[in-house]
């Protein structure tokens, strides 16, 4: 059996179908997984042994179908759900699943307040898209494997750091997912661990400014590792500080202890860290969340906006650092 699964984005929703991959590869005798994603998430899954087969989702959507009709697939299992998933089932015209993506319980949510997602992580719901296949979820977490080429060698982060540091995540897909900079400047200079400082390219003034504060303890990470490599820095961190985003569920996927800091979204449209059936068992890490209750505009999206749409950016402004500090010295002494 041949088996198409598509996400074409982001970092963060590609590592939330690892299970779905694992589960099929292991519960279904033979099987063949093939995944279509967009070019620049292609080395998020390069290093996946569960993954026979990786397609990139062209600029020429023809010649992406073209290349997919020649594969002769069974099965497609749609885990983005939108018109270009629907093209591609379309032309295919093979068996199919789709995954439910609540998009009217989100808009209700975020319109007027009223909460009808079920009490359910999307991994579980993603596992669900499968199960007329047989498949259940094996209660084993997410997944993220690094090419040995990209793994971090300590002599590439600094000597200050070598010993154990935290990693705090500042990026995120939209402003009103970041904490703004001078709650992150507060937030590292009581802090009284090294600290590297994770994100990408566009993150690098950020990570500058905060690196100012302290050059010895703040190392600023961001936009000089690849991906992998910074999924590599994650896995070797102590802890993990980060907003919604990729990077979170990355720390996860390696089972580390994560402070999950939310501002316009909430962990209730089934994102926020997960570990397994076993992430709550003594021996395992856990996670902790960080957000601003019972404000009247929140979440005023499923996704984010580039500034808060009520001017006053309430659900970031009103988060204690201090507060997270005292999760960072919890979690540190319960280790």
């Amino acid at each position: 059996m041949k088996i198409l699964v598509i996400r074409f984005s982001s970092i963060g929703d590609i590592v939330l179908t690892t299970p779905v991959v694992r589960c099929l590869k292991q519960q279904l005798a033979g099987v063949e997984i093939h995944y279509l994603t967009k070019k620049s998430f292609i080395s998020v899954l390069r290093a996946n042994p569960y993954i026979d087969k990786i397609h990139e989702l062209s600029q020429d959507f023809d010649e992406t179908v073209r290349a997919l009709k020649a594969e002769g697939f069974d099965f497609v299992v749609d885990l983005h759900h939108n018109l270009r998933s629907m093209r591609v089932k379309r032309a295919l015209n093979c068996r199919s699943a789709s995954f439910n993506k609540l998009n009217i319980q989100k808009w209700l949510y975020t319109n007027f307040k009223i909460n009808l997602m079920p009490k359910r992580h999307i991994v579980d719901r993603y596992l669900e898209t499968v199960s007329s296949l047989g498949v259940t979820n094996d209660g084993g977490g997410l997944d993220y494997f690094i090419p040995e080429s990209e793994i971090v060698s300590q002599k590439d982060i600094p000597a200050s750091h070598q010993l154990g540091y935290i990693g705090l995540v500042v990026g995120a897909a939209h402003a009103t997912k970041r904490l703004p900079l001078h709650k992150l400047k507060e937030l590292v200079s009581i802090i009284d661990h090294p600290v590297i400082v994770l994100g990408g390219p566009e993150d690098r003034a950020v990570g500058d400014v905060l690196a100012e504060t302290d050059p010895f303890k703040i190392y600023n990470a961001c936009g000089k590792f690849s991906i992998n490599e910074s999924a590599d820095l994650v896995r070797q961190a102590k802890l993990v500080i980060s907003h919604d985003t990729g990077l979170m569920h990355i720390a996860a996927a390696f089972r580390k202890p994560v402070i999950s800091v939310w501002g316009n979204t909430v962990p209730a449209f089934g994102m926020y860290p997960y570990y397994g059936q076993s992430y709550n068992r003594p021996q395992m890490q856990s996670f902790d969340i960080v957000e601003v209750n019972g404000l009247p505009c929140r979440p005023c999206s499923k996704i984010g906006y580039e500034k808060c749409p009520k001017g006053h950016f309430k659900c970031m402004e009103q988060i204690d650092p201090a507060h997270i500090r005292k999760l960072v010295q919890k979690m540190l002494n319960s280790k």
